[in-house]
């Protein structure tokens, strides 16, 4: 039994030299030092071993075990260092090389064109007005002359939470508390830029989008002016010989009320596709402030009046800069966000 113990150990020895890598030097350890062993199986022997030899062969077995677990351990070092230092090298970074350039930030579209519609209307005089995105259905919908029987609420869509809280559907909310805050007192012009939310989205809707509503009370407001405002407001926008067109049309909060067209950004109002060869594009809604709004928000009907309208900032976006799919805006495509 000793002679096989050290030939064992032999062995072992010349094993732990060969090995290259530490999957090959834990073969060796459980072949020679696990519980199946072959140290374990040589000493499983010692029963047939004389009683005075026993105490001899244990001690040789485990003075082998120790050298072994010790030059295990070495060589165990020595391969882990050589992969390190391979490793190293292979990872080694040439620090005389360039650094990767950072890709400098750009405004949003939408960001740049609603800046461009606060600069327009800051020029005319209107203040900047803001509010709470999640709204109560009274200033979303009652105090702007839509009880909750009226069914032109049916024609927003909208993101209910509870009851009596909604996502707001249009920023028209921030005109009647606005008119809260200020009334009696005039003149009130303001305009509220802000996200909205409806249940919608294909090619040329979303259920998150962006609205610029703008408001103005005071004495002797009439059509005329918010028809002014307007056309001065599409020729800034899009160019000094766009035109300007009303149409009569329906909103609960203004009376009368009128959709606005421009002629056409792209075949200068001649008729094209874009434009259904009609050459005109509506851009907006607008109307004189609804008399009940007004008495709703602390104004007296008989001795002010005001004119308001809305737009998709996403719309006039679209029609600036000939985009003809609206989600292109919320894809975060890198291609189409750097031609702005």
């Amino acid at each position: 039994m000793e002679e096989q113990l050290h030939k064992m150990a032999a062995e072992a020895k010349e094993a732990l030299a060969r090995a290259d890598s530490l999957e090959a030097l834990e073969e060796i350890r459980i072949r020679y030092l696990g519980k199946k062993g072959e140290l374990t199986r040589v000493l499983r022997g010692m029963n047939a071993l004389p009683a005075g030899e026993r105490p001899r062969i244990g001690q040789l077995a485990n003075s082998i075990r120790e050298v072994l677990e010790k030059e295990l351990a070495e060589r165990t070092a020595e391969v882990k260092a050589r992969f390190k230092q391979a490793r190293l090298a292979a990872e080694s970074i040439d620090i005389t090389l360039p650094g990767t350039p950072f890709l400098p930030g750009k405004k949003h579209p939408l960001t740049t064109v609603q800046e461009e519609i606060e600069e327009i209307f800051l020029g005319l005089g209107f203040s900047i007005a803001e509010g709470p995105e999640v709204e109560l259905d009274y200033y979303n919908f009652e105090a702007l002359n839509l009880p909750k029987d009226h069914p032109a609420r049916d024609m927003q869509d909208s993101f209910f939470i509870g009851p009596e809280v909604l996502l707001r559907t249009h920023t028209s909310p921030v005109q009647v508390r606005t008119m809260e805050r200020t009334a009696p007192a005039v003149p009130v012009k303001v305009i509220a830029p802000g996200k909205v939310y409806r249940r919608d989205d294909d090619a040329t809707h979303s259920p998150m989008f962006h609205q610029v509503e703008g408001l103005a009370v005071d004495r002797r407001i009439t059509f005329g002016d918010l028809k002014g405002v307007l056309d001065v407001f599409a020729r800034e926008m899009f160019g000094e010989s766009t035109r300007t067109r009303f149409r009569p049309s329906y909103f609960p909060f203004t009376e009368p009320s009128a959709e606005v067209d421009i002629s056409c950004v792209m075949c200068g109002g001649k008729g094209c596709r874009v434009c259904s060869h009609t050459g005109w594009l509506e851009i907006l809604g607008c109307g004189m402030v609804h008399p009940r709004v007004l008495e709703m928000s602390g104004y007296n009907s008989a001795e002010v009046t005001g004119f308001a309208f809305g737009m998709g900032i996403e719309r006039i976006a679209m029609l600036k800069y000939g985009i003809d799919d609206l989600r292109l805006f919320f894809d975060n495509d890198l291609r189409f966000l750097a031609q702005f």
